[in-house]
């Protein structure tokens, strides 16, 4: 089925007040039946990340360097499905925040390379929207809550894997966590200069997020 695709048109705007019914209906699930809810949503997740590493290496092959799961969503996917059974709270406040806001940012600006109603689309959707929705309902539900100092401990984590992430696309020429070129698509990082200045600018602007993200969580 051929659909077409617009930034924030009818799919995209469904799709978004659907993560929103899907973190609401676990924000409910999670308080009545904490263990079995918790073990459910981090089976999936990781029965979901282990099927696309399989459907890409079957269709592509393994590809080195490009295939690797070193973008931020893909660190984070497994870090909430580990917080959702093992309830670390230093993992929790990086995956809260780092995971938030990066996957919501991706869900609002999905740089899409297959039509929608493939695989390849549906699992981003799927993914994404699965961090968004557990993550937050574990946060609305009291299981978990960011402690003072989390914005900072949180961003020192970022910016350690950001390093990483860096060493490895200067060695082997890649462009994980878009750190030397923007995205094809449309994302805010349009707004925010040519490189390497987009970068500076893309670190304020998580800080900043990262600051909105823990507002509802201050001590009065």
């Amino acid at each position: 089925m051929n659909v077409e695709w617009r930034l924030f048109g009818p799919w995209h705007l469904s799709i978004l007040a659907a993560i929103a019914a899907a973190a609401g209906a676990l924000r409910a699930a999670l308080p009545r039946w904490p263990r079995a809810a918790a073990w459910s949503i981090s089976a999936v997740l990781a029965a979901g990340e282990t099927t696309w590493y399989v459907y890409r290496i079957k269709v592509e092959g393994f590809q080195f360097p490009d295939g690797i799961p070193l973008q931020l969503c893909d660190l984070t996917v497994w870090l909430t499905a580990f917080t959702l059974v093992f309830r670390r709270q230093a993992v929790f406040e990086f995956t809260f925040f780092a995971g938030l806001a990066g996957a919501a940012m991706a869900l609002f600006f999905p740089d899409l390379w297959a039509p929608l109603c493939s695989y390849p689309s549906i699992y981003f959707f799927w993914s994404h929207g699965l961090i968004v929705a557990s993550l937050a309902a574990l946060a609305w539900s009291g299981g978990m809550r960011p402690k003072p100092g989390c914005v900072r401990r949180s961003m020192l984590v970022l910016n350690a894997y950001g390093a990483v992430v860096a060493c490895f696309n200067l060695v082997f020429d890649t462009n994980y966590m878009y750190l030397c070129t923007k995205p094809a698509g449309a994302s805010p990082l349009d707004y925010m200069g040519p490189w390497p200045w987009y970068i500076l600018s893309a670190e304020l602007f998580a800080v900043a997020l990262f600051a909105l993200l823990w507002l509802p969580f201050r001590p009065r």
